[in-house]
């Protein structure tokens, strides 16, 4: 067999499948009446839904700083506690002159807290691009075949005119373009009303199914024109072509309608960006001090300091994308679900900036934080120790972490602010003591590395 026929014989083999998979599928329309919704729309959403319940049943879950920031301060305190009793059961056995064995420590069962998953917002954002992104881009190209084929329409009604300006007739003139003629978008549905004619379909419901077929309310409204004009009679080919250029001008009407609304789509995604810059400056500069501030007039609460408010940033941004994404697309386009393709890019730059700027500034992983002195003091109940308690930040290269936010917190009461590092990454603080004798437990917490000072307060 020689090469050419080879060719030709795959080149028909393709063409064979590529009817057969066209002919099942307008078989699977026709009897299951499948729109393309199903595919583009529910299949996704349906991927959706499973991958957040299989999230939810796998142990994933919100990020809740209060949850997580108390358990491990808790568990230090009851470290230091049990370390602070160690250190006066040794002294006083010193004292009586007896040998005390050190204590083995004892391995901890890891915390449940250690092993939450709280990354189910992480996952919603997936699964809602995975529910948008194809149906999205499914209207998009859609939208851009409609106006291809409206264009293309308004070009067959001008060769049909031209047509009937030599004397043929409506359906001889669709049944001539059909075959001889370039139609572009519509070829399809013009060669199924000359089909359609030729097996004895009237003009008129030829013309209706086409505009069916194309699914353009611009389209089916000049075809009713079309099917007018050729039951009245009259010098049609003057009206078609009329119509035509008409056509032509509505055309370029909406584009430059569309055109003049898209600065709307760069004023939104510009402010879209402006909210995240703001948003990280507040997180990595001002945020810090407002806390800061908090605490001093709260009194050395801590409350305010455990809100996260970069994982509530973060959902702040994506909830203003998605909906600013439909808001866009029924300004600029009149249709909430043209929207879509907007809330989708939105999501998706701003899911990687806030990953990228605002989670990475609230996270502390990259920091160690170690006390330097003022370890085990005894102070008066209600008043301010008499040294200060010095800690260290470094990063994990040990390097010296200046301007890092420190949150200090002291149980079971008391009053201590938090504060930022200095140059060579050490914070100095002098926290004042609860009233009540005890152990007293100062934590600082950078990022998520925590250090712990123990206080002795005799009445």
């Amino acid at each position: 067999m020689k090469s050419s026929d080879l060719k030709g014989f795959r080149t028909f083999n393709i063409e064979k499948y590529r009817f057969m998979a066209k002919r099942y599928a307008q078989v699977l329309t026709i009897r299951y009446n499948l729109k393309r919704e199903y595919i583009t729309l529910g299949i996704p959403v349906f991927l959706a839904i499973c991958i957040i319940l299989a999230g939810v049943l796998t142990g994933h879950g919100f990020a809740t700083k209060e949850i997580s920031g108390q358990g491990s301060e808790m568990n230090s305190r009851k470290d230091a506690y049990e370390k602070f009793l160690e250190e006066m059961a040794a002294q006083e056995a010193a004292e009586r002159g007896e040998a005390v064995q050190p204590t083995a420590p004892v391995p901890k069962a890891e915390d449940e807290t250690d092993k939450a998953k709280d990354d189910l917002d992480h996952i919603m954002v997936y699964a809602l691009l995975i529910a948008i992104i194809p149906y999205s881009f499914d209207s998009y190209m859609q939208k851009k075949l409609l106006k291809r084929k409206e264009v293309a329409f308004s070009e067959f009604l001008y060769k049909l005119s031209e047509l009937m300006r030599g004397g043929i007739d409506p359906v001889k003139g669709v049944v001539t373009l059909s075959r001889t003629t370039e139609l572009g978008a519509i070829a399809p549905n013009v060669q199924e009303a000359a089909s359609a004619m030729l097996l004895g379909s009237s003009f008129e419901d030829a013309m209706h199914r086409m505009a069916r077929s194309i699914n353009s309310k611009l389209v089916s409204k000049y075809i009713n024109i079309v099917v007018q004009a050729a039951y009245t009679g009259g010098n049609v080919a003057d009206l078609l072509f009329r119509t035509s250029e008409d056509m032509r001008v509505v055309i370029a009407i909406d584009k430059d309608k569309e055109a003049n609304l898209k600065q709307y789509i760069v004023i939104f995604y510009l402010a879209q960006g402006i909210i995240i810059a703001l948003t990280y400056i507040l997180s990595t500069s001002l945020l810090p001090l407002i806390q800061g501030v908090g605490l001093e007039m709260l009194g050395g609460n801590n409350e305010l300091s455990d809100i996260n408010f970069e994982r509530g940033f973060f959902h702040m941004i994506i909830l203003n994308a998605l909906f600013g994404g439909l808001i866009v697309g029924m300004i600029t386009e009149g249709e909430i679900k043209h929207g879509l393709k907007h809330s989708a890019v939105l999501v998706a730059l701003s899911y990687i900036a806030c990953i990228t700027l605002i989670l990475s500034a609230g996270s502390g992983a990259v920091y160690n934080i170690s006390l330097v002195s003022g370890e085990g003091q005894q102070a008066i109940g209600g008043l301010p120790l008499q040294e200060p308690l010095v800690f260290n930040v470094t990063d994990m290269s040990g390097n010296p972490a200046p301007g890092v936010y420190v949150q200090m917190s002291i149980s079971p009461s008391g009053i201590v602010s938090s504060a930022m590092t200095e140059k060579d990454g050490t914070v100095t603080i002098t926290p004042t003591v609860g009233e009540e004798p005890g152990t007293y437990v100062v934590t600082a917490t950078a990022g998520n590395s925590l250090a712990t000072a123990t206080i002795e307060v005799i009445g």
